[in-house]
């Protein structure tokens, strides 16, 4: 298995970076989010002189995509399609290079239940939960996990599909409306504290940003359409806090497999202790995005940013390319 370098192969000439296609759009639920992600990218990477185009795969075919002689991918597709390995295990065909993680480790970072497994394996700290599939056995988990909960589906993003659970009424509406979008979901015991997140980059961690809302949760409308969303960052009021947050956000990447660049999600209740909810291998880069705020802070703009993301498909360069034919002695 070809495992893809989080090491940074640093580029200094746009035209290194060859043709690039920035996608974007899908047909997601995500899609709306996808286009701004997307758009912005595209602006970013042409400002440097990248020469980037857009490519919504809703709109033009696969077939069309291999015969257009693209060199690279910057991955903009948020949620199922695009960044739950389908896509790039689709380049890895085509021998194209792309962003971000690669094949099973953006298939197992999408899926929410299997990364739980693999945090609580790992003994990375991360809330208790039970997989349902049914209001029978959300009833029963429920039971033994305690209100408040949170529920979302498996294999969604951006918060599609998710709800906070006071009390036993409010509980067959928010199973029935986390299935809509799979066959299984995640019950989850609701944190009552700070909801921090930590963006990795090329290897590190970056600054932590701490995210206060008015509303229930930070919902899709927190996250893209609200202006009372408040941030943070840095999240933590101490090295040592910063530290402990980054340990556990790189720990959870490896454990994952992922590479590039992402955002791991925390919650941190009244014991001061980090809990990982789910890692993101495609964060939205929107105005109202995580990632490019604790760039920021560590005096990274958006273009360098967008620039930094895309060497990381410099680093997949080995992994696309053809298997060396084995050789057998007589």
């Amino acid at each position: 298995m070809t495992v893809r370098s989080d090491q940074r192969q640093a580029i200094t000439d746009a035209a290194d970076f060859g043709r690039v296609a920035v996608m974007l759009g899908g047909f997601s639920s995500e899609r709306e989010v996808s286009l701004d992600t997307g758009s912005a990218v595209l602006k970013a990477l042409q400002n440097r002189g990248v020469d980037a185009h857009a490519w919504d795969p809703a709109e033009r075919s696969i077939a069309e995509f291999a015969a257009a002689g693209f060199d690279r991918v910057w991955i903009a597709l948020h949620g199922s399609g695009g960044e739950d390995g389908a896509l790039q295990g689709l380049l890895q065909w085509l021998r194209t290079p792309y962003t971000g993680s690669g094949v099973m480790a953006s298939a197992i970072a999408m899926d929410k239940v299997r990364s739980k497994h693999l945090f609580e394996a790992a003994g990375i700290p991360t809330p208790a939960y039970a997989v349902i599939t049914s209001r029978d056995e959300a009833a029963i988990a429920a039971e033994n996990l305690g209100f408040p909960l949170i529920i979302k589906p498996s294999g969604q993003g951006s918060s599609v599909g998710m709800s906070k659970i006071f009390e036993r009424s409010e509980l067959n509406a928010a199973v029935d409306e986390a299935l809509r979008y799979g066959e299984t979901a995640l019950l989850e015991t609701c944190i009552i504290g700070d909801e921090v997140t930590v963006a990795i980059l090329q290897g590190e961690a970056l600054p932590s940003i701490r995210i206060e809302t008015p509303r229930v949760f930070y919902d899709y409308h927190a996250k893209y359409q609200s202006d009372r969303t408040e941030y943070t960052c840095p999240g933590t009021d101490s090295d040592e806090a910063e530290a402990r947050y980054a340990g556990l956000a790189l720990a959870a990447f490896a454990e994952l497999g992922c590479s590039g660049w992402g955002r791991v999600d925390f919650m941190t209740g009244s014991d001061g202790q980090p809990l990982v909810l789910e890692i993101n291998t495609v964060p939205g880069m929107t105005s109202h995005s995580l990632v490019p705020m604790a760039a920021r802070q560590s005096g990274i703009d958006f273009d360098e940013l967008c620039w930094r993301i895309l060497e990381t498909s410099m680093a997949a360069e080995e992994s696309v390319q053809p298997a060396k034919e084995a050789t057998h002695g007589a």
